[in-house]
């Protein structure tokens, strides 16, 4: 599976969007690590992604989670590590903080999918239309990761909700640092059903950004940013 790795201290894994790769990520977080020292920033392109090949034996969700847990512990070990995912990234992760809830030193979600029968959703009725140049970021990462995708292999998975899901509900108390970002006019994902988790996460913050859809963030980077560094300090200093 490739990965990009930057910098050197504690791990964190940044987990994309489904059939995105890590380019976005780490184009939207770098600027947050600029001045800041002491973490690994660790870009992964789940299977059938960016450059990672698909594994045709990964079948639904829990493949997936699987196969991003054996990267980890290839290239970390048993160290504790941070992770933060968007969209079905935050699945993922979510998925990972269930195995093993004592390993984690924090967790992060950016516009995560909840629900996963679209049908159930609890979504806004007004679309964010955003400045051109958030548009334009739009298709620089993600048309560019559709086209590098293994579209066949994801929509295997994505075309039913079962496979989509996980086998048991993520849900789990996790008592360390989280932050919950959502955008207020996300017509995808929402911002109303990530709200019923948070009971799972005594110690997150949880944020709705205005005039952010689903692809956040655009206008509110700099919001996005601050939360984000917020967190950070608060994994670095869990007792403070």
């Amino acid at each position: 599976m490739y990965y990009e790795s930057l910098g050197t201290g504690r791990p964190i894994f940044f987990l994309p969007s489904w059939g995105g790769d890590g380019g976005e990520g780490r184009a939207v977080h770098e600027p947050i690590f600029e001045h800041r020292s002491g973490w690994q920033r660790i870009y992964v392109d789940p299977p059938g992604t960016g450059k990672s090949p698909a594994v045709p034996s990964i079948t639904d969700q829990d493949g997936m989670v699987s196969a991003i847990a054996d990267l980890i512990t290839s290239l970390i070990g048993a160290e504790p590590f941070a992770l933060a995912g968007t969209s079905a990234g935050g699945l993922h992760a979510r998925g990972l903080v269930k195995r093993d809830p004592s390993r984690v030193l924090g967790l992060l979600l950016r516009a995560p999918g909840i629900v996963i029968d679209r049908s159930r959703r609890t979504l806004p009725t007004d679309e964010y239309l955003g400045p051109s140049s958030e548009r334009d970021r739009q298709h620089l990462f993600y048309d560019r990761a559709e086209e590098l995708a293994d579209l066949a292999f994801l929509g295997r998975i994505q075309g039913n909700v079962t496979s989509y899901g996980l086998r048991e509900d993520a849900s789990v108390r996790f008592e360390r640092p989280t932050l919950i970002v959502t955008g207020r006019q996300d017509v995808i994902a929402g911002y109303a059903d990530a709200w019923a988790i948070l009971d799972d996460y005594p110690r997150a913050t949880f944020a709705v950004l205005d005039q952010e859809d689903h692809f956040l963030p655009g206008r509110g980077v700099a919001a996005y940013r601050s939360l984000v560094a917020d967190w950070l300090d608060r994994v670095e200093h869990p007792d403070a």
